[in-house]
């Protein structure tokens, strides 16, 4: 934008009390050569102005950026020198060097917001600016369809109405990141397509999600998109569970999440959408739909999105991202396999050994009572029942330790027909007591609200080969 080598610019607007007042000022200083004035609303404004300017396409305000009007702007050598925002009779008289300007008015007024801070015209602006950068392909919406509808129609929809991802909502993700837009994120199943991060903050928009939380999502699909997390596998079961999100580190708090009073519940936004976005993902870039290739038979409200953080400050317990070899004090999401959760109840035990049995009992339910080995779970313990552990001195270690010796069940009591129960192990073997769950197949978190003595069971899916394993990435950082 050619401005001015030496001189003094003006922006205005008419719609704008100040710039009306200061009107006769520049009709004085233009008299003088060296004085441009660019107005925004109408060219004709302001009169008696000499050298006026149509800048109602603003691109000298952007140049300038300009966020109140009048700005006095000096030049020297093209370079800017001086600037003065509303109308100050002592300033403009330093900056331009002239006497008695604007004799009778007011010795200040504060000006009023630029056009380009206007809602509509931001978007507008944004998107002329850097639209060109977007490569995904366009979805044209006649001016007769509602947006919600369409999109609906369309199949981009979870169930639930989305947020229309319009150019400017998607530039305004971005900068969530510091990511390249069109850097892949990850190889999305199950019909193998790379999704970038642009893709990404496509469905990131069309859940709700806040450009804060885009960091967050894409280490969420770097996770879920590998061969340990398996998600082909979660999708094409007709196991009921599907991805969910633990966070860990500063970024919970950075953001807004809730890790305290239904935590696993709806209400917080952060929570909500981060999930969402996770499935919308796999969906929309995927193709893993319900009825397509997911395959499961009931499915569970979790997934339209399950994402929670862990209560870190709170815990007995090294966080689990830690606990899974992520530095102290960096953040980090973990996806698991997950159903539904389900409440366990214990409001007498105050010695840990007992409330660690209650626990297990609670876990000896996942999948089946008779079944072992086949499938992870994850256990939720809540703060009062935290408090139990810490106050004996338990850590996370002790704690899993102790779950495990609970969960070492009795064949003879797990063996097919026992309990009249066709279902069960096989007979045969070693009398040896059978672990409930793999090596590694138990994960504990801390979150919940700080009364109710109510921790949860996550059941989650088969575990080691060919089944799913949790897998913990950092979450990189925006700035």
């Amino acid at each position: 934008m050619d401005l001015l080598d030496e001189g003094l610019v003006a922006v205005v607007k008419r719609d704008c009390p100040t710039c009306q007042l200061v009107e006769p000022v520049l009709a004085d200083l233009s008299r003088a050569p060296g004085l441009r004035v660019f107005t925004q609303d109408d060219p004709a404004f302001p009169a008696g102005v000499a050298d006026r300017r149509d800048d109602t396409a603003l691109d000298a305000s952007l140049a300038l950026d300009i966020e109140t009007v009048p700005t006095l702007v000096r030049f020297a050598g093209g370079v800017e020198t001086g600037r003065v925002v509303g109308w100050s009779r002592a300033q403009w008289t330093e900056l331009t060097g002239v006497a008695d300007l604007g004799e009778g008015l007011p010795e200040h007024r504060p000006g009023c917001g630029s056009r380009t801070l206007d809602p509509d015209v931001a978007d507008e602006l944004l998107v002329r600016a850097r639209g060109g950068s977007l490569r995904s392909r366009r979805l044209e919406i006649s001016a007769l369809e509602d947006e919600a509808e369409a999109l609906f129609d369309r199949g981009f929809s979870d169930g639930l109405p989305v947020v229309a991802p319009t150019p400017a909502r998607v530039l305004r993700m971005l900068d969530g990141t510091s990511r390249k837009p069109d850097e892949v994120v990850a190889v999305v199943p199950p019909n193998l397509v790379e999704a970038t991060v642009e893709k990404v903050a496509i469905n990131a928009v069309l859940a709700g999600c806040r450009p804060e939380y885009l960091p967050v999502v894409l280490a969420a699909v770097e996770a879920a998109c590998t061969d340990e997390f398996n998600a082909h596998g979660l999708l094409a079961t007709t196991w009921a569970a599907g991805p969910a999100i633990v966070v860990n580190g500063p970024v919970r708090a950075e953001i807004g999440m809730n890790w305290a009073g239904n935590a696993l519940g709806q209400g917080n936004r952060a929570n909500s959408t981060i999930g969402r976005a996770l499935q919308l993902v796999i969906r929309n870039v995927g193709g893993g739909r319900p009825q397509g290739v997911d395959r499961a038979a009931l499915g569970n409200p979790g997934k339209v999105g399950f994402c929670f953080a862990e209560d870190e400050e709170g815990s007995p317990f090294e966080p689990l991202a830690q606990s899974r070899g992520v530095p102290a004090g960096r953040s980090a999401v973990t996806v698991f396999a997950a159903e539904g959760p389900r409440g366990v109840v214990d409001q007498i035990s105050r010695r840990p050994e007992s409330l660690a049995r209650s626990l297990a009992l609670g876990l000896r339910g996942v999948v089946h009572p008779k079944l072992v080995r086949g499938f992870d779970a994850t256990l939720v313990v809540c703060p009062e029942h935290a408090r139990v552990f810490a106050d004996a001195g338990w850590d996370r270690a002790r704690l899993e330790a102790a779950l495990d010796e609970a969960l070492l069940l009795d064949r003879a009591e797990i063996t097919r027909g026992a309990g009249g129960i066709d279902e069960g192990v096989p007979p045969g073997g070693s009398d040896q007591p059978l672990p409930k769950f793999r090596p590694g197949g138990l994960m504990i978190v801390h979150a919940g609200g700080g009364a109710g003595m109510f921790s949860a069971v996550i059941g989650g899916w088969a575990g080691g080969p060919g089944g799913s394993a949790p897998v913990t990435r950092e979450v990189e950082p925006w700035r």
